[in-house]
């Protein structure tokens, strides 16, 4: 059955079960989820949370209580998904890391640019387009991996590590095409927000269309709309530079 009401009284236990009350305005019922059914919770559950969830009727036999076995939880009214978005994003705010004052400054005209996203994907060519027309003169090292589903946030991760450890790499563009929030959930993951944090040289955070919003566009160096975008901001165009030039002359 689903029952829906709101929490009170949460308790994380150590090994990994979560208890709690669900109550509404005249009754309450005690909860337990135990590690098998919540370890792919996407968010942290709180007291005063309203949610709707899926099980069946037990008896804790040692107290003699009734108390509700939870198969599935949801967030009542809001998808888990959004829910865990919003929670992560509220929590990394609080600790800073989406302040301008941590914001690197991107070069000019950097030298080298590393490139992490689909080796297969439109992103790539657009990027790869848009800077042979404005900036041919470019080093550029493409760094592949995958962009959605199961351990894409912990590849990126590792592709953002590996070229941050080259020296020469002045810049670095992160992202992919548009999609559903769970296509771009790997920018969502807090194990890749870190990373972008961590980072000693400046990101560009280029995912979806101009509408999407992730976690990886709040806390990067710069958000790009889209991944053609982010190429025309990394760098300066020919043009540009021979103007910037032309009027030392003047």
């Amino acid at each position: 059955i689903w029952v829906d009401g709101e929490i009170s009284n949460v308790h994380y236990h150590s090994s990994g079960h979560i208890y709690f009350t669900l109550k509404d305005s005249s009754s309450e019922l005690r909860c337990a989820m135990f590690k098998s059914a919540n370890r792919f919770l996407r968010f942290h559950l709180e007291d005063g949370m309203r949610i709707i969830v899926y099980g069946s009727l037990s008896i804790f036999e040692s107290r003699g209580q009734i108390q509700f076995i939870i198969e599935k939880l949801e967030v009542s009214g809001v998808g888990e998904l959004y829910q865990a978005y919003e929670t992560l994003k509220n929590k990394l705010e609080i600790e800073g890391l989406f302040s301008s004052d941590n914001k690197k400054t991107l070069k000019l005209i950097p030298k080298t640019v590393g490139v992490i996203t689909s080796g297969q994907g439109a992103a790539l060519k657009d990027i790869l387009n848009v800077l042979e027309r404005r900036a041919s003169f470019l080093n550029i090292i493409v760094c592949p991996v995958r962009v959605q589903g199961f351990g894409a946030a912990e590849e990126i991760s590792s592709a953002i590590i590996e070229l941050s450890n080259n020296s020469n790499i002045d810049t670095m563009i992160i992202g992919r095409g548009g999609g559903s929030i769970e296509d771009l959930w790997a920018f969502n993951e807090e194990v890749l927000a870190r990373t972008i944090y961590d980072c000693n040289i400046p990101i560009i955070s280029a995912v979806g269309h101009e509408t999407d919003f992730t976690i990886a566009d709040f806390v990067s160096d710069m958000r790009a709309a889209t991944p053609s975008v982010a190429a025309e901001l990394v760098c300066l165009s020919k043009d540009e530079i021979l103007q910037k030039i032309g009027s030392l002359y003047n």
